[in-house]
């Protein structure tokens, strides 16, 4: 049923994306030149990848070293900010590789540091949008954003699908969030508990019950990094130090 829906809205949604789209792609290609498509892999449903498309936004390094934010071109910009660069993945959905509401797609190299329950993430197809893109999106960190996309795995509904999309039209209008700070997302922070043990939205540590006549243990406040800027601050580093997180992917590839 929830496959039927999402074709059905992709239908609806093509009568204008399509020429939108092509108008989009001859601005691109007129600004940038080729290709007018950004391809990148991603995971998936139950960990299969696949290919997402988005259009592309930044133009072609002038040197090796050339940091992305400089990169971005107005278009670029704008596209960004109006979200008409996920346009194409639309085609992504109606191959049945994404669905209209679900966790956004990760890079598989973020995926090999999820925790065994944090991979329940996959198990609902991935969508254009959802629960914690309309929670804060780049604002929050990933931590945060992969238990946001749980709750929404172990609570989803007709009701709750609909709530996101009016949400989604929502920050459609009022974006924010989109982008890290000076261009480049933090990449995806190793956990730094047990693979079993959940790190609750707000980033404290489940407290364990403390033996008879003695005081209960203080909750362990987990400082991670954030992937962009927010309005709220980190908490202090208190739990043991994790192993070093992989090199932060472009702002591009990783929203």
């Amino acid at each position: 049923m929830k496959r039927g829906g999402d074709l059905a809205i992709t239908v609806l949604t093509g009568i204008v994306a399509i020429p939108l789209g092509l108008v989009i792609a001859l601005l691109i290609r007129c600004t940038m030149g080729g290709p007018v498509l950004f391809r990148q892999t991603r995971t998936g449903l139950r960990g299969k990848e696949f290919e997402i498309l988005k259009f592309r936004t930044m133009r072609d390094k002038r040197f090796p070293e050339e940091p992305d934010a400089p990169r971005i071109t107005r278009l670029g910009d704008l596209l960004r900010r109006t979200s008409l660069d996920e346009l194409p993945q639309l085609w992504n959905v109606a191959r049945g590789e994404m669905g209209v509401i679900g966790p956004r797609p990760t890079l598989p190299e973020q995926v090999v540091h999820y925790s065994r329950r944090q991979r329940g993430r996959l198990d609902v197809r991935p969508g254009l949008t959802g629960w914690a893109q309309v929670q804060g999106r780049n604002s929050i960190t990933w931590p945060e954003r992969i238990e946001l996309d749980l709750w929404y795995v172990r609570n989803r509904s007709l009701g709750l699908d609909l709530r996101i999309l009016l949400l989604t039209v929502k920050v459609l209008l009022n974006p924010a969030g989109i982008t890290a700070a000076g261009g480049v997302n933090p990449g995806f922070p190793a956990p730094t508990e047990p693979a079993d043990t959940a790190v609750a939205v707000t980033g404290v540590a489940p407290v364990t019950a403390a033996a008879p006549g003695q005081a209960e243990p203080a909750p362990a406040v987990i400082g991670l990094p954030r992937q962009a800027t927010g309005p709220r601050p980190v908490p202090p580093l208190r739990a043991r130090p994790s192993r070093p997180a992989p090199v932060g992917a472009a702002v591009e590839e990783a929203s």
